[in-house]
């Protein structure tokens, strides 16, 4: 043995078995729902393992999807601030890309939606069902705006609060 290598054990350390800390989430499903499942409240129906929009089978259980829940006990997953001067004209260009990303990411995940939009001492607030969506808006505010952007993350990683001032 060369005097620069070390003595190791003859087994490599595996690093995909290292104990992961679980993400607590209270609105993940703890199982899947039996297949075919449509929400009674927004209509969004579960089918191949996620939630899509779609029309629901006939025969299809009701199931509350986990937005429509969050939507009920108004806990949003993400909340996105924006501050900063601006306008009447910014404010309406603002609310329009926050609109447009809504609807292109709930194209793609039914339960990745706004809960509500509102404006706290100058400050618009947006909170969302899913953390995705609460990103997705920062970013596209950031790309046209050229603001500054923060994301700052729960420990769990389940709620994410997104600062965007221009």
């Amino acid at each position: 043995m060369s005097r620069h290598s070390k003595a190791t054990s003859s087994h490599p350390v595996r690093h995909d078995r290292l104990i992961q800390e679980h993400r607590h989430d209270p609105y993940a499903e703890r199982a899947k729902p039996a297949e075919p499942a449509a929400c009674p409240d927004c209509g969004a129906v579960f089918h191949g393992g996620r939630w899509r929009q779609g029309t629901a089978a006939a025969d299809a259980h009701a199931r509350v999807c986990p937005a429509c829940k969050r939507v009920r006990d108004k806990f949003p997953a993400g909340v996105v601030m924006i501050g900063g001067e601006f306008g009447a004209a910014e404010k309406d260009e603002y609310l329009r890309l926050i609109e447009h990303e809504a609807n292109a990411e709930g194209g793609e995940h039914a339960i990745e939606r706004i809960m509500d939009i509102d404006e706290e001492d100058g400050t618009l607030v947006v909170t969302t069902t899913g953390v995705h969506l609460a990103r997705r808006i920062g970013e596209a505010l950031q790309h046209a705006h050229r603001g500054l952007l923060e994301f700052k993350y729960s420990d769990s990683e389940c709620f994410v609060r997104v600062y965007f001032w221009h």
